[in-house]
């Protein structure tokens, strides 16, 4: 019994550190200067809100026409968090 909610608790916390992960790969792909992007979790309840910095040279690539890719992010990291049941945002700062 113990083995089973330590493993619970692991899967738990890979798949809180999944959506993180999914930003970061993505963001990665799309700029020029990977090694700048930095992304960062707050969780208040069962709200997580996933914050993506990069270099300002490479916003434009992150945001995309008229938002485009920042939407098709945002849509990817909510459909990954659906199983967790939690609620996901991707802000570009």
């Amino acid at each position: 019994m113990k083995e089973e909610i330590h493993s619970l608790e692991e899967n738990h916390s890979l798949e809180e550190k999944h959506s993180t992960d999914l930003v970061e790969v993505i963001a990665k792909a799309l700029v020029d200067n990977p090694e700048e992007v930095v992304v960062t979790e707050k969780t208040e309840g069962r709200n997580t809100v996933i914050e993506l910095h990069v270099a300002p040279s490479d916003m434009g690539k992150v945001i995309g026409k008229q938002g485009r890719i920042a939407k098709a992010i945002r849509s990817v990291v909510k459909a990954a968090s659906f199983r967790e049941k939690k609620s996901v945002d991707v802000e570009i700062v």
